[in-house]
């Protein structure tokens, strides 16, 4: 481990030294400007600098939300300036002799031409480094071939996943995870197991935003992850197949279909995808049970399971945008899906004395058949009301997720010698439950006097969740219902929100934004079993700051601050039991509080291939899981709780740029600093640690039409509250062809192929002595094929307003 562990680091240096070094030769010559058509700017247009004397590309590059672009490091010479983009003629520019820098005016001319047979594509970076936020195009690159949504963020930067699922960025816990810029409502594991089900191929973009502004929820105290899925806007129909095959220890399929038809004043569209899952797990757990002054060991617990998990997710979508005129767009979005999935556990746990000399074993067998289903429907509308920006978009959304979860847990108890003990335990758990949300929306946006841009807004939402847990032990060969165990809890929860943000451009150089939300939450759960209930009635106001300068064309700075909460998810507040076996289990808390974040970052972009960021982040009453040790019935469970004031100091530099003409690196470096100030169980909590983690991604283009990549990551050893996770990496290799007249495209891939990934870590506080090791099916190799089609007319694509989740005329925010 620690020469794999030393080779990925030494890789990661000479990687990132050969990028300083190239970063340091300076550009002689820039060239620059805006695309346009019919007074709109063009988003995404495939822009390429050739040399005027054989047309060879010389650098490439796409339009952004504002139709600019930029290129760098051009040295002297004659260059021609090529532009394309669906539904517009080619534009070539006249010959440019470069002797100095060189602003340019492109406009484009709109085309009425069949597209039958003929696939565009447009060549994006892997990572977009943006001073709001940073862009994952997750389709640049080959190696997401064939995963999940959660192992494609899982090797983003600023990125970590614990081994439970949790998603923390930039070192903080707390992130607010939307999914074509809707909130999902899922706990945590519930979550997880969405996105470790959702199949990269369905995902056009993750963004990832620190500091979000006043229009986005002010849930997710270390920011906000929006996952956006494919769409597409061209006239007539087109669409994408994928299918693609893993092998692992077990195999896995991910298959998916997009269409889309437009014509005239309808767009339909919609996808479908298959995915199935098979995996294991490997979990040792050693506890150490002490006497009451925590010096002398009574008795150790050494705990194997093996689990086996098959899981299978359909999932769909459907929709239609109808241009009633040139202002007005009303839409609708149905999507769900349908998440079976067995678990079959083995575990064997034996108890030893002082000495390591085995007392007993407790063997325990367990079966969890659940399944996950979700129905969502969205309905949209957008007016605009002049050309000077004012706009309106409003959104009406209902959710419902239904689970049900069957389990099945024998324990058997042998002596030392293997012979029987006691009778065998059977426990059987039924533990339903339905969450239902309804929620509507409007965004307002408009040009003041000054050149001041006004955005406000509000969002009203109710949720309500209806959780059973129902337990039964088996005596006499009759089920009994175990009332100590069993409950029924009902969650409702209200949040009634309004913002305002004012922004300007106060010059050239300068811009700034000044933003403010206010909520008003009422929550309220009663347990049916007991008559314990709980109503709380808190009103918040979060304020946000942008400010942002650019002395020049190769530098940008910026500064935010933010203030955010998260709420406890629906599931943590559910006092139920789930159980591993008779020593383990966790258990829910109906009395956790909503932690309070505030957060101010300040980054630099030099020539848009170095960006820093240097970050302060104050958590107070941190949700966070907790080990809880019962001495007298040796048993261990898990319970999330607010533990502590937690202080964060991050450091960030991402390198992002070509080595060469066919070799391009993205580098990712991040120090973080985490001290935690608190009380856990009544004991005090002083605790610090700080930790380094990288990531990079190397590409290379062999030859035109194939492309090969390395990458990986690595993190030291990191504090999770109570928790110690040791370090962790991973290797992946890809390689991808165009082929088809690169209307298909093959790729393969190899995850973690030196298999470094596992999870090992431990807990040592007041009575808790724990030791955790962790390793599950990571090493896969993948394979897929994907056909890209279309026939028809280009179309003149509708503008795009700004914000991650202001799309036009598709699927609106749920702020």
């Amino acid at each position: 481990m620690k020469k794999n562990t030393f080779l990925f680091i030494l890789v990661s240096i000479i990687a990132g030294f050969v990028a300083t070094v190239r970063s340091q030769t300076t550009a002689s010559f820039t060239i620059k400007g805006q695309v346009s058509a019919q007074k709109r700017a063009i988003e995404a247009a495939n822009i390429m600098v050739l040399n005027a004397s054989d047309s060879a590309t010389i650098k490439m590059t796409v339009s952004d939300k504002s139709g600019e672009f930029m290129f760098q490091q051009l040295k002297t010479g004659n260059y021609l300036i090529k532009v394309m983009a669906i539904g517009y003629e080619t534009y070539y520019s006249n010959p440019i002799k470069l002797a100095f820098a060189q602003t340019l005016d492109i406009r484009l001319k709109p085309e009425e031409k069949e597209l039958t047979g003929v696939t565009v594509t447009t060549k994006k970076p892997f990572i977009e480094q943006k001073l709001d936020k940073t862009v994952i195009n997750v389709e640049a690159s080959p190696s997401n071939t064939g995963l999940t949504a959660m192992e494609v963020l899982e090797k983003s930067p600023g990125i970590l996943v614990d081994k439970d699922g949790n998603i923390s960025m930039k070192g903080k816990p707390g992130v607010l995870v939307l999914i074509d810029g809707k909130p999902s409502y899922l706990s945590a594991t519930d979550l997880a197991n969405l996105l470790k089900s959702m199949s990269s191929s369905s995902i056009d973009q993750i963004e990832l935003m620190t500091n979000p502004p006043a229009k986005y929820d002010a849930a997710g105290n270390s920011g906000i992850i929006n996952i956006k899925t494919k769409k597409s806007k061209t006239m007539g129909y087109n669409g994408s197949v994928t299918v693609g095959y893993g092998q692992g220890v077990y195999p896995k399929s991910n298959n998916s279909i997009n269409l889309n038809y437009r014509r005239n004043k309808v767009n339909l569209f919609g996808n479908f995808g298959y995915n199935y899952y098979g995996g294991y797990q490997e979990l040792n757990i050693t506890r150490n049970f002490r006497t009451n002054n925590g010096e002398d060991i009574l008795s150790i617990f050494k705990q194997q399971t093996n689990m086996k998990r098959r899981q299978t997710n359909v999932s769909y979508k459907v929709g239609m945008d109808y241009y009633a005129s040139k202002k007005t767009t009303l839409g609708f979005v149905v999507n769900g899906f349908i998440n079976p999935s067995t678990e079959n556990n083995g575990n064997t746990t034996n108890i030893l004395d002082p000495n390591s000399i085995l007392q007993s074993t407790t063997k325990a067998a367990s079966q969890i058949n659940s399944n996950l289903n979700n129905v969502a429907l969205n309905l949209n509308g957008r007016h605009v009301f002049d050309s000077t920006g004012k706009e309106l978009t409003m959104d009406v959304d209902y959710v419902h997720y239904n689970t049900l979860n069957d389990q099945m847990f024998i324990n058997s108890f042998y002596d030392n010698t293997g012979n029987k003990m006691l009778p065998d335990q059977l426990l059987k758990g039924n533990l339903p439950s339905d969450i239902n949300i309804y929620s509507a929306k409007a965004d307002y946006t408009q040009m003041l006097k000054h050149k001041i841009k006004m955005e406000a807004g509000f969002k009203l939402s109710y949720v309500k969740t209806d959780n059973v847990s129902s337990y039964y032990n088996q005596q006499n060969n009759q089920w009994v219902m175990d009332s100590t165990q069993s409950n029924h809890f009902i969650y409702e929860e209200n949040i009634n929100a309004a913002y305002v943000s004012f922004s300007k451009e106060l010059s050239k150089k300068w811009s700034i934004q000044l933003g403010s939300r206010v909520e008003n939450t009422h929550a309220k759960g009663i347990q049916l079993f007991n008559g314990v209930s709980f109503d709380r009635n808190y009103t918040q106001l979060f304020p946000t700051f942008f400010l942002s300068y650019k002395p020049n064309d190769k530098n940008q700075f910026s500064l935010n601050y933010g203030r955010r909460i998260q709420r406890p998810d629906y599931q943590d507040l559910n006092p139920f039991y789930y159980f591993l076996d008779k020593y383990t289990y966790s258990v829910g808390n109906p009395y956790l509080l909503p932690q309070i974040s505030q957060n101010i970052e300040l980054n630099h972009i030099y020539k848009g291939l170095l960006t820093t960021g240097l970050s302060y982040g104050v958590i107070n009453d941190l949700i966070t899981q907790v080990f809880n040790q019962v001495d007298s019935t040796h048993t261990t469970y898990v319970k999330n709780d607010n533990i502590a004031k937690v202080q964060n100091y991050t450091l960030s530099v991402n390198v992002a740029l070509p080595i060469t003409k066919f070799w391009k690196i993205n580098w990712y470096n991040q120090l973080n600093i985490n001290q935690y100030d608190g009380f856990v169980n009544q004991g005090p909590i002083h605790v610090s640690g700080i930790n380094y983690n990288t990531n990079f991604t190397s590409s290379f283009e062999v030859k035109k039409g194939l492309n090969m990549e390395l990458g990986g990551f690595y993190r030291t050893q990191t504090q999770e509250g109570t928790i110690v996770a040791n370090e962790m990496s991973q290797l992946n290799f890809a390689i991808s062809k165009q082929v088809l007249k690169n209307k298909g495209t093959i790729r393969l891939n190899c995850r973690d192929f030196l298999n470094l990934q596992h999870f090992s870590g431990y807990s040592h506080f007041q009575n808790v002595d724990v030791q955790l090791y962790n390793r599950w099916d990571n090493r896969v190799f993948n394979i897929s094929f994907t056909y890209r089609f279309a026939k028809g007319k280009a179309g003149v694509a509708p503008r795009k307003s700004a914000g991650a989740i202001d799309e036009a005329s598709r699927v609106k925010s749920n702020n």
